[in-house]
Formats: structure tokens, sequence, C-alpha cells
């Protein structure tokens, strides 16, 4: 009945005539106060200095909820972010919650601010607010920097703060050394340490995505044996991490007699387990495979989520079997499984990436209406009308992420810059620049230096030196206070 569907050749868009409208802004919705959208246009429209003054004027008053929000929406807005902070935390009958401190420490270090990121640390500390999570999230960003010792210090430096390092911190720190690919650091660690911190299933399924990453199959199977050796019982996280390391190693056949073996071992397969299949599937352009597991799933009981789907659109997409890719929105759409910002990149990618731009656009105009776009969304677009000379196009694109309150992202900048450098518009290149500066959002070195090299051409050292200076007070990035 499925195979019939997605063979059929009458279909439907999801984005068509009569089909529901969805939003992800529940939480904002919810607010009863209009104070949050008051605050989004403040921050939106003024710069960091006098930020405080406009605040204070507009009669808001913040509550735990609505600056949790703010911090989360303005995640990306750097400096100006904190500025709102600084100002909530100075209100009357108000006081940050622990959400809100996270949410801050966490773009201050994305935009590499250490020195103010553990003044906050401080002051939790002060407040008894400190838990092994706030470590985990600075281990967390330094290694996604590559910053090892900066991670392994903040582990060490927890007890200096009043927190016992435990399991859940031994975890969160070979966890965050594994996602930055740092696998053998981490198992370096684990072999020095893992008597003081008894391995649980999670520690070993950490080392085994570690290693998938790598990748490194032979070191994967001996963590799981290890694991199994040890007596830690293999659970459904650590078996789907096994299939997505099998299947990433093009042994798709044996990841199914491992999902054949957790089901027989009363494991039952997720949903997860099954994107992984059908994905894998559709590398490999096994279209009917992955049509054929996508009807097992159903018929083993397995309910298709946003992330089944997904998969299932990507393997269309990489046969270009367009037509069935709307067929799927079409059954998403039946079963109420709303899309998320990934359906429609993938399908966004795949269309930019065959040359058929103009579809591209009216996808993402429909997609609006049905999903809020994330970052690489506006970056892929941007980028897309730059590449065919649009450049009227690329801007009204940027203005209308703006326009959402879509705060961009340092690689939304770049293509934005690298874009206008490109068609010669070497001024406005550098106003976003300066403002991508003030935002604390530090740029690419490929990104400066190419700005860098039109401005010595068009001999204006001046502005160079400006940026320059500018530049230099963003680096600052001591290890601690």
């Amino acid at each position: 009945m499925v195979r019939a569907h997605f063979h059929s050749k009458k279909f439907t868009s999801i984005w068509g005539v009569g089909t529901r409208t969805y939003t992800s802004d529940v939480t904002v919705k919810d607010l009863s106060d209009a104070a949050f959208k008051k605050i989004c246009r403040i921050m939106m429209s003024c710069p960091k200095v006098g930020l405080d003054v406009r605040l204070d004027h507009s009669g808001v008053e913040p509550s735990p909820e609505i600056v949790e929000e703010v911090l989360k929406r303005f995640e990306n807005a750097g400096m100006i972010s904190y500025c709102f902070f600084e100002w909530a935390g100075k209100q009357h009958y108000y006081t940050h919650s622990v959400e809100a401190y996270h949410t801050m420490i966490g773009s201050l270090a994305k935009i590499r601010q250490f020195d103010i990121m553990w003044n906050l640390v401080s002051t939790m500390r002060n407040k008894g607010m400190l838990s092994v999570d706030t470590f985990c999230i600075i281990m967390k960003k330094y290694a996604r920097m590559q910053k090892v010792d900066e991670a392994l210090y903040t582990f060490n430096v927890m007890e200096k703060y009043g927190i016992t390092p435990n399991l859940a911190a031994f975890n969160g720190l070979l966890s965050s050394l594994c996602k930055s690919k740092n696998i053998r650091k981490a198992q370096e660690i684990f072999d020095k340490m893992n008597e003081q911190f008894v391995p649980d299933s999670k520690t070993f399924s950490i080392l085994l995505a570690g290693w998938g990453r790598e990748p490194n199959l032979p070191k994967a199977r001996e963590t799981f044996r290890q694991m199994v050796d040890v007596g830690c019982k293999p659970d459904i996280v650590t078996y789907g991490i096994m299939v997505d390391i099998l299947c990433k190693a093009g042994r798709i056949d044996e990841a199914i007699e491992t999902l054949r073996s957790m089901d027989a071992k009363g494991c039952k397969p997720t949903s997860f387990i099954y994107s992984i299949l059908i994905h894998a599937y559709g590398i490999e352009n096994r279209i009917e495979d992955a049509i054929d597991t996508f009807m097992d799933m159903a018929e083993n009981g397995v309910e298709a989520d946003v992330g089944v789907y997904n998969a299932l659109i990507s393997a269309f997409c990489k046969v270009n079997k367009v037509k069935n890719v709307f067929r799927v929105l079409k059954e998403m759409d039946g079963k109420g499984v709303i899309p998320n910002a990934r359906t429609c990149n993938i399908i966004l990618n795949s269309l930019i990436g065959q040359g058929q731009t103009d579809e591209a656009y009216k996808v993402f105009r429909k997609m609006i209406k049905v999903c809020e776009p994330d970052a690489d969304t506006y970056t892929m677009m941007i980028k897309m009308f730059f590449e065919r000379d649009q450049l009227e196009m690329a801007m009204k694109m940027w203005k209308y992420m703006m326009s959402k309150r879509f705060i961009p992202s340092m690689h939304t900048y770049s293509v934005l810059i690298n874009g206008l450098c490109e068609k010669g518009q070497v001024s406005d290149a550098c106003v976003y620049m300066e403002e991508m500066i003030e935002k604390g959002i530090q740029p690419s070195v490929l990104t400066f230096r190419k700005l860098r090299q039109l401005l010595i051409k068009e001999r204006r050292q001046d502005v160079l030196k400006f940026l320059q200076d500018k530049m230099n007070l963003l680096v600052k990035e001591p290890l601690c206070v």
C-alpha cells in the first residue's frame, strides 16, 4: 500500500490550497504579555550602546520566562544579548534563573568572551546556583572550538567552585571531546579515570559514538565488547549508535542483523534507528530498500516521526524523485506530522544542487507558512541569490530574515559579506562586518582576509584600521578570571 502510494502519479503538495498552517513559536505565542515582542523590536533596532536606556523607557517589566525566551531568540546576538541580560538583572522584583545564566554562558562562549563567561560562573557560585550542568555547557563550548586543554581545565576546576565532579560530569567531558572529534584524548582520559568514575552504559555509548565519528570500526567493536565484558548491558541508545556506525561504514546488511539481534533481546527498534537505515539506503541510491524499510517499520508498529520522513525525503532527493518528495509531504500532512526546518533544508539543498533555483524559491515561500526557517535555510537562500547574480534578492532575503527577528549566525554573515565583496559592494560589506563585530561575533579568517584585500586595493587603509582595531578588542580571550 505504501509502495503503491509512493509510485502513484497523482500527488498534491503539502503546501497546496487548504493545507494547515503550523508555527514552532508555541512558547512565544503562549506568553500573555506583549513584553517579549517589544523587547525584540528594541534589540533589533538599537545598538548595544544605549540599549539599556531604550529598555528603561519601554516600561517593560521582565519575568524569568520572558528573559529566557529573549536570550534563546538572541543567542547569536553576542554582546547585545549580554547587554539585555545585564539590564534585566538590575530590574526590581526580577532574579535571573539558572536557565537564563546557562543560555547566556553558552552565548558568550560562542563569541569567545570567556572572561565575562567565567565572571557569570563566579556570580552563580556566590548565589548557590552552580551545578554540574553549568560546567558541562562550558566543556562542550570549549571542545567545539578545539580548545581541548580548556575543556579539561573546566572539568578539573569544578571543585574549586564547590562542585564535586561525578559520573555525569565525567560523561559530559567525554561527550564534549568525542563530539568535537577528539576521541583519542577522550579514550586516554577514560583509561586513566575509569576506576574513579565507574562507567555506565552512557559512558560506553559516548565512546562508541566517538570512534564512529573517527571513523574507526575496529575500535568501535572493541568498545562494544568491552562494554559487554564489564557487565554493562547495551540499551536502545547503544544499539542505535552501533547501527549508525555500521551503516556509515557501508555495512548495512550487518546493521540489519544488529537490528534483528536487539529485537530478539526485547530491545524494540525505535523510529530513530529506522531513520538511520533509510538514510543509509538513500546514500547508496537503494531507494527500493529505503521504501521497504519504511514499510517494515510501519508493520512492526513503529510510528513514523519527522526524523523518519526526513530520511525518506532525503533518499528521494538523492535520486532526483522530487514528485515523490511532495507525496511524502502529503502523507505527513495527513498524519499530522509537522515538517521542520530540516525537512525544508533537505528539499532546498537538493533543488539548488540541481540548478532548480526558481523552484527552490517557490518552496521557500511556501515553507515559511509551514515552519520556521533556521540559520541554514537563510544562509542557503542568500548564497543562492548571490550565485545567481541577484544582489537585490539576496538583500531582500536578509531584510526578511531580520524582520522576523532572526539573528544571523557567523556563517550567515560570512555568506553575505563574501557575496557583497564578490559583487564589488565593499562599503556595504564593511557595514555588515562592523555590525557583526559589534554583536561580538568573530568573522572567519577567510572572510576578514577577503575584505582586507579589497580595502587595500581601494587604498582605504583608514577603514581597514578601524575594523582591525574592533577585531583586536574582540579576540581577547583569557582562560578564566
